[in-house]
């Protein structure tokens, strides 16, 4: 018995190193980001999917809106996040039919972090941001793909342009920042990483949750912004 358990040890291991190779690979391609704001959060990713060296699409998606309270970014393998996507769709809609309210991005968390938790043998390949509001309180959280989250108080970043995007960050944060202040830096901080990384590209999805609701800015809207 003890050396089935010493086998079974090493195979595990094994398959965690494995798992963890292919995480790897498949992280390195995309720049996402989120804000803390003075009155919501502003969340943003390229569009640019890559297959190694190779740009598969310049028009992946990698901001949802799962309620008008709560919005989720993307990063990693397309297929894995795009089930967590549908299957946090379907946790949202049973949620407000039970609980008659939106699923706030602390519950969301909760969830996922179990989720990702019960499949750490054979993890999703994944880093996730999820924000919105939790009783009127503008909240940020990052996860890794075995179910660990942070809640972060001013802003954080994921994906291979995140270290571009987050220097810009360091400087151009500040305390009390409007939602008109945090989509320009959003777009600032994405704009450096589309240059500086060459993972990262295509155009910019930028979206902002406040206590009016889920809001897509268009192309047109983030350019005037970013002159202000």
């Amino acid at each position: 018995m003890s050396c089935f358990r010493f086998s079974n040890q090493y195979y595990v291991a094994g398959l965690r190193m494995e798992y963890k190779a292919i995480y790897e690979k498949m992280r390195k391609g995309t720049t996402t980001l989120g804000i803390i704001c003075d009155d919501g959060v502003v969340m943003g990713a390229d569009s640019r999917a890559t297959m190694d060296t190779f740009i598969s699409s310049q028009e992946a998606i990698k901001v949802y809106r799962i309620n008008d309270s709560l919005a989720m970014t993307i990063a990693g393998g397309v297929g894995d996040a795009e089930y967590l996507i549908k299957l946090m769709n379907a946790q949202n809609q049973l949620y407000e039919m039970e609980e008659k309210k939106n699923m706030s991005p602390r519950s969301a968390t909760s969830l996922m972090s179990i989720i990702l938790q019960e499949n750490k043998m054979y993890p999703f390949m994944v880093q996730l941001l999820l924000a919105g509001f939790t009783n009127g309180v503008p909240e940020l959280y990052d996860m890794d793909p075995l179910g660990g989250y942070i809640k972060e108080s001013t802003f954080t970043s994921s994906g291979s342009g995140s270290l571009t995007a987050l220097g810009y960050l360091e400087s151009a944060y500040k305390d009390k920042m409007s939602i008109q202040e945090g989509v320009k830096h959003a777009a600032k901080a994405l704009g450096i990483a589309m240059k500086r990384d060459s993972a990262t590209g295509g155009s910019m999805k930028i979206v902002s949750v406040t206590k009016k609701g889920y809001r897509e800015y268009t192309k047109e809207e983030i350019e005037k912004i970013s002159k202000t």
